[in-house]
């Protein structure tokens, strides 16, 4: 309230526990609820979430407009479609305590309930940009009345090469409206978008680096003793390993399940249906480990991981960063690991000092203390 978010939604937020904002809240809500385009930049796990939700609600909220067929009033774009559920799941109670409809619309899943839900028509549309392309191309979504719009994660959306499909959707938006771009860096066409579409956006800029609340450690380790040191940090605190291929995560989270562990998976070789049950037994904690391609690097936003772990090392420093960013959330601690082969040695310690991370770093074997250590 303090900063100009409405009692209603305030009072919705401190019933679960949020009475003071994060920093990139703090930074940007007075812009945004006043209508500025605003350029925000900060890691996974800031807060991004309701730094953009409040004032799309807030603003939507005071202006009473009729709710139209296959016309929505704001839009938000996302790279994959766990941020999607997400941040609909975030967005949700707020909009429906204000009398606004809020539909996810993303690819993995048939076309018929989005284009029913867009023709019975919502306010507020939480989109993949490649599937509401194709509902654009089909009729199904008309974006004349769009008055905000959100891109959430834009680095990741140009990573993905979303940006021309982007450029498609704000053409097809008013050029009257507010903007918001929120990204962690500004690289791989980022630029681009915001000189183009955002109209002198005031920019701002929180928790942008690795936290610093997180422990990092590299345990260089033969590749025969990988799987029981898993194991062995998997039994002690709730954690996201991830892999690099799709094979590996399913057989990893088979293994584990042999330990005694509650292991699910996390890939594109899912259904969505398969990826939502996973992603829920993990959420509410009966399955206490989830094992993921990058796929969960980015979409994947889930409170209280201690530990994340990664039994592949990323091929580059970003996907470091945007993996470890599974922990650590909205202030807390977290720890991660890398192992390492001693053949992955050298490689690592370039991928760390590109990711300005100094690890803690040994040879172990299972059983080590630096295993045990660590919880």
């Amino acid at each position: 309230v303090k900063i100009g978010v409405p009692a209603n939604l305030a009072g919705i937020l401190a019933a679960t526990g949020v009475t003071e904002p994060f920093s990139i809240q703090s930074v940007t809500l007075p812009d945004s609820l006043a209508g500025r385009d605003v350029l925000g930049q900060g890691r996974t796990g800031s807060g991004k979430t309701l730094a953009f939700a409040l004032p799309l609600i807030a603003r939507l909220a005071a202006t009473k407009v009729g709710r139209q067929a296959n016309r929505p009033r704001a839009l938000i774009l996302v790279p994959t479609r766990e941020l999607a559920t997400q941040v609909a799941a975030v967005i949700d109670p707020l909009a429906t305590a204000c009398g606004l409809r809020v539909i996810t619309v993303f690819g993995g899943v048939g076309h018929g309930p989005q284009r029913d839900g867009l023709r019975a028509g919502a306010e507020i549309v939480v989109a993949c940009p490649g599937r509401l392309v194709d509902h654009m191309g089909e009729g199904d979504a008309k974006l004349d009345r769009i008055e905000i719009t959100i891109i959430d994660e834009a680095d990741h959306m140009a990573d993905q090469g979303f940006l021309p499909m982007v450029k498609r959707i704000l053409d097809a938006t008013p050029k009257v409206g507010q903007r918001m771009l929120f990204s962690a860096t500004l690289a791989g066409g980022v630029d681009a978008i915001v000189s183009r579409y955002l109209d002198n956006p005031v920019s701002h800029a929180a928790e942008v680096e690795a936290p610093v609340l997180l422990d990092h450690s590299v345990l260089v380790i033969d590749d025969a003793d990988r799987l029981e040191a898993v194991a062995e940090l998997a039994r002690k605190e709730r954690v996201v390993i991830f892999t690099r291929t799709k094979h590996r995560a399913k057989q990893m989270a088979a293994k584990l399940q042999t330990f005694g562990i509650n292991a699910v998976d996390m890939h594109g070789n899912l259904s969505q249906t398969a990826r939502e049950r996973n992603l829920a037994a993990f959420a509410s904690g009966s399955a206490s480990a989830l094992v993921a391609t990058d796929i969960a690097a980015r979409g994947i936003h889930v409170d209280d991981v201690a530990l994340v772990l990664h039994i592949d090392p990323p091929e580059e420093h970003k996907a470091y960063v945007h993996r470890s960013g599974r922990t650590a959330r909205a202030g807390a601690e977290g720890i991660v690991v890398t192992m390492a082969t001693p053949a992955q040695h050298g490689s690592v310690k370039s991928l760390m000092k590109l990711a300005g991370i100094k690890p803690f770093m040994r040879p172990v074997k299972p059983g080590d203390e630096a295993i045990t250590d660590i919880s």
